[in-house]
């Protein structure tokens, strides 16, 4: 684990104007702008990243795609892969504290998660996707025996990455990891203001032996460099993690251009289900406050919706609110802190916006709702919870990304399965029962990618991530990952 001291020479490791990273190098974007990085601990710029353009975007995917065609990493043996990810695993993990407290000054998230959560999590899916890439095969098809059908596994070609602002280093490894082990070149689009730890892993990965051109990362605004990259003709698939207006338009960029393929983990408003049997209600509310409001509830599978059954409601509310009062939000650098920052000035007015709507509309606030810690010159918000919520409210129905809860009381098993589903969203869920049967019941009834069971989150890279409905489409993480940057071909062999 990091150490304060570290932490604290750390924080104020100066950065200066960082650039793109094309064909393996450091390079300034064409036409020379630059966008400021403030940091969410107290509203300073301590940065700057080059503010790439389209004509930035083709230089990537030119890159990408000459090293795809020269074959020195698509036609490599997985073995090769293998040896140079590995190489980067390690690499990662080296620079581990230097990556959390960068990591950190963009986002706000506390360093106790990030250090966990962005680079050892990150080495480790680089480490799986390179130990997994030499054990994938090939097929052989039941034929007639005058025939020979073999079905070859190969690369896509040049890859699309764009990822959100909570996790990029993570969210990012879950994409770039297997798209490199599976032979594919990658063009990283970072968010704008959280861009530093990707172009970071990219010199680490020319440093681990990745051939120039193979990993690039163009950092700019998501409405000149994502569109771009969305629209390239040359650009054969695009990995997305963040909304849902955005995951419609890179659908659209696709129609437009070459029917690129597009897989998309978009948002959620997860139920978080709790039975009077539950195991321990004590444990359940902990494990609850801390499954919305760590990373102030700037995490894509956070449970934003909390059901509990009648019976037991104002006992577990007692052991929510008190849970929730212990948690510490402060200085995302200062170890003691449970929660650091929001991301933004412009995310915390959202998130202040929805707790206003959520008052006019009838919910009654229970604790937090305000900007605390102001003289900081930070965005920092106190855990909020509303009770007396309904469907009809825009708390229940739309994504916060905030540590926002919207609480609900159910009588019944068949009532909890409605009010799960009543959404647009099927990312995660979590149900909290003694009844073995309870349990496997409500994981087939409810309708969500991922469904925990008397526990929220934690979920490693073993498992796929992903949603249905409008979470999206496309799993991240597990084996299963792999299969979104293969392609299949068939040879059909006369004898």
């Amino acid at each position: 684990m990091i150490s304060q001291n570290a932490i604290d020479t750390l924080r104020h490791t100066e950065i200066g104007t960082r650039g793109l990273f094309i064909d393996g190098a450091q390079s300034q974007g064409i036409a020379g702008a630059t966008l400021p990085v403030i940091s969410p601990i107290d509203g300073r710029v301590f940065a700057s990243i080059a503010d790439g353009n389209t004509a930035d975007v083709d230089r990537a995917v030119k890159s990408a795609r000459m090293a795809f065609e020269k074959g020195s990493w698509s036609r490599a043996a997985p073995a090769f892969r293998k040896k140079v990810l590995s190489r980067l695993a390690e690499l990662v993990e080296k620079h581990a504290d230097e990556l959390a407290v960068l990591g950190v000054r963009e986002n706000g998230t506390e360093i106790g998660m990030a250090y966990k959560a962005e680079p050892l999590s990150a080495a480790g899916t680089i480490r799986y996707y390179a130990e997994a890439i030499d054990k994938v095969y090939g097929e052989i098809a039941p034929t007639a025996e005058n025939v020979l059908g073999l079905i070859h596994k190969e690369p896509l070609g040049v890859v699309g990455v764009i990822v959100p602002w909570n996790f990029p280093l993570m969210i990012g490894a879950w994409k770039v990891a297997p798209a490199l082990a599976a032979g594919n070149c990658v063009v990283v689009k970072p968010p704008e203001i959280a861009s530093l730890t990707l172009l970071r892993l990219a010199e680490l990965a020319a440093e681990a032996g990745l051939p120039a051109g193979v990993l690039n990362v163009v950092t700019g605004r998501g409405a000149v460099t994502g569109e771009a990259l969305g629209l390239h003709m040359d650009v054969d698939a695009i990995a997305f993690t963040g909304s849902g207006p955005v995951g419609r338009r890179l659908l659209d960029y696709s129609a437009r251009s070459n029917v690129k393929r597009v897989f998309l983990e978009l948002g959620g408003k997860s139920p978080n289900i709790v039975f009077a049997d539950a195991p321990d209600l004590k444990q359940a509310a902990v494990v609850s406050a801390n499954g919305i409001f760590r990373n102030s509830g700037q995490v894509c599978v956070a449970g934003s919706r909390l059901l509990v059954q009648a019976s037991v409601y104002d006992r577990f509310m007692d052991e929510l609110v008190s849970a929730t009062t212990r948690l510490k939000v402060g200085d995302p650098l200062d170890l003691t802190s449970d929660i650091g920052a929001v991301s933004s000035a412009e995310q915390l007015d959202k998130n202040l916006g929805f707790v206003a709507r959520a008052q006019i509309e009838g919910a009654r606030l229970v604790t937090g709702g305000e900007r605390i810690l102001a003289e900081t010159g930070g965005s920092y918000m106190a855990p909020t919870i509303f009770e007396n919520v309904t469907q009809n409210m825009q708390l229940a129905r739309e994504e916060v990304f905030g540590p926002v809860l919207g609480v609900m009381r159910f009588d019944t098993e068949e009532e909890a399965v409605r009010l799960a589903n009543s959404t647009v969203y099927g990312l995660a869920s979590a149900v909290w029962t003694a009844n073995l049967s309870t349990a496997h019941r409500m994981v087939r009834a409810i309708n969500a990618g991922v469904v925990h069971v008397n526990t929220y989150g934690g979920a490693d890279i073993t498992v796929p991530l992903g949603g249905v409905k409008q979470s999206g489409f496309g799993r991240d993480k597990s084996l299963h990952a792999l299969e979104k940057y293969l392609e299949l071909k068939t040879a059909w062999i006369a004898l």
